[in-house]
């Protein structure tokens, strides 16, 4: 499966933290971002004042990034002082005031220069997810206040390779990096039409055509193939089908049919959330039956709850004479969110819940909240990379995982 790089997409990133003067109007009345002079060797260096495209945009944990596309100006800011070295900095205008100053001192900022298109202009909070998770990306790290040494020139390397963790993280900065086998069409038509299937047969398809991998011996990389394999053919067909639709354009009684092209855009958008979900729980169930696990697909606990994964099952779970030590449950969200607080209720007699997700680079904050209720967090082996080292010690990889269960099935 060939995935691409960043440098493909990319020129540049670099990361620092954000001082007040930049963002804070009590500490500073100026509108722009310093100790970036750095990054002149993307945007270049000027003789005079040049405006320049740039996209500011806010990124927060659980919410929709908040984004400004309008313009900035890459100045010399010593240009009367010509015995000083010259230091650039990014003045932006009053308007984008309503995201930038969304950040506070201590926040980080990171600029991208995309190969087509305006800056990036991105912050977040320091410690979050997504700084983690973009860190992780870029190949970058915590840093001071400025850009100095902490860039990356994809001109020269190629970067993260685009797996699907690479494109997970640039969707929530909302790029899309769109991977298809598009020499799979053919026989996806043949055997579906042009309509999407159920997603257990779209799913059990993607498994039997995938590279070859080992269930018994790598489950984790089992997983992450399958997936993979997955949304690169359901992209190729969603692509076709998509693609069809708009040919055929919106509208209706000779006027533009806004509300149905929204109606279509939120069905295609909402399709491609609860795929990735059923696909989880599909590739999963199949790895426990060919490991031979005894468990039930949403069985019914208390107050009507349905775990993702019951084992060994609802009558065992049900029967006050079977040992509470014996049973186990999993939860299976493709992201977490919030979400993973609603695995906390979904099975009393379970003390210790575990929870599967494709999630990378959760927040310390959110693992350590997740382990002070009793909630061990499950990843693919590949993703564990994506959290801090003092993270990864307390995650388990499928493989662990499903020899905790073979063992208490023994």
């Amino acid at each position: 499966m060939k995935r691409g790089y960043l440098s493909e997409y990319f020129i540049g990133v670099a990361a620092k933290t954000l001082a007040a003067t930049e963002v804070d109007p009590n500490t500073s009345r100026g509108h722009e971002y310093q100790g970036v002079d750095a990054f002149r060797e993307f945007l270049g260096s000027p003789e005079t004042k040049k405006k320049i495209d740039v996209t500011y945009i806010r990124l927060e944990d659980d919410e929709l990034p908040l984004r400004l596309e309008l313009d900035g100006t890459w100045y010399n800011s010593r240009k009367n002082q010509p015995r000083r070295e010259p230091e650039y900095r990014l003045y932006y205008p009053a308007a984008a005031e309503e995201v930038v100053r969304k950040a506070r001192a201590g926040d980080t900022l990171f600029f991208c220069k995309p190969k087509s298109g305006p800056l990036l202009a991105m912050s977040c909070t320091a410690g979050s997810a997504i700084e983690q998770q973009l860190f992780w990306l870029f190949g970058l790290r915590a840093t001071g206040d400025r850009f100095d040494d902490n860039k990356r020139d994809f001109r020269r390397e190629r970067g993260q390779e685009l797996s699907f963790t690479a494109r997970y993280i640039l969707e929530l900065i909302e790029i899309e990096a769109i991977v298809t086998e598009d020499e799979w069409l053919e026989a996806l038509l043949k055997k579906f039409g042009a309509e999407f299937p159920a997603t257990g047969i779209f799913s059990e398809f993607a498994r039997k055509h995938a590279p070859e991998t080992s269930v018994r011996d790598d489950p984790d990389h089992a997983l992450m193939t399958w997936i993979e394999f997955e949304e690169r053919l359901f992209r190729t067909l969603e692509r076709h089908i998509v693609s069809k639709r708009l040919a055929n354009g919106f509208m209706l009684s000779k006027k533009a049919d806004v509300e149905g092209f929204i109606k279509f855009s939120l069905s295609v958008q909402n399709r491609r959330k609860s795929r990735a979900g059923s696909a989880l729980e599909h590739h999963l169930a199949a790895i426990f039956s060919a490991r031979k696990l005894r468990f039930e697909r949403g069985a019914r606990t208390e107050n009507n709850n349905k775990p993702d994964f019951l084992f060994p099952g609802a009558k065992e779970y049900n029967s006050s004479a079977f040992s509470e030590g014996r049973l186990v449950m999993l939860g299976a969200k493709s992201t977490c969110k919030d979400r993973w607080r609603q695995v906390l209720a979904e099975a009393n007699r379970i003390k210790t819940k575990h929870l599967l997700t494709l999630e990378p680079g959760i927040s310390e904050n959110q693992t350590s909240e997740m382990r002070t209720k009793s909630l061990q967090l499950v990843l693919p082996k590949k993703l564990h990379e994506t959290y801090k080292p003092t993270q990864q010690r307390s995650l388990l990889d499928l493989q662990e995982f499903v020899a905790l269960v073979e063992k208490i099935q023994r």
